[in-house]
């Protein structure tokens, strides 16, 4: 019988290290999230603030490739 706990015991160290070790490799899923929507929101905040400057930049970027062929 006590080689029967043993080997019970030692099953179930073994599977609560494997549950620890997937946990770890998860990661951080609302972390990711966030940090994902706050980048959007930046990117919507600048483009609502400098939308006319980037289309002029990138106007004048176009034009000058454009026209020195």
């Amino acid at each position: 019988m006590t080689t029967l706990r043993r080997l019970h015991s030692a099953l179930l160290l073994v599977l609560a290290a494997r549950f620890r070790a997937t946990d770890r490799d998860r990661g951080d899923v609302p972390g990711w999230v966030m940090v994902t929507v706050m980048t959007a929101i930046l990117v919507v905040a600048i483009l609502g603030v400098f939308e006319p400057q980037i289309r002029s930049a990138l106007s004048g970027i176009i034009d000058s490739v454009s026209s020195s062929k």
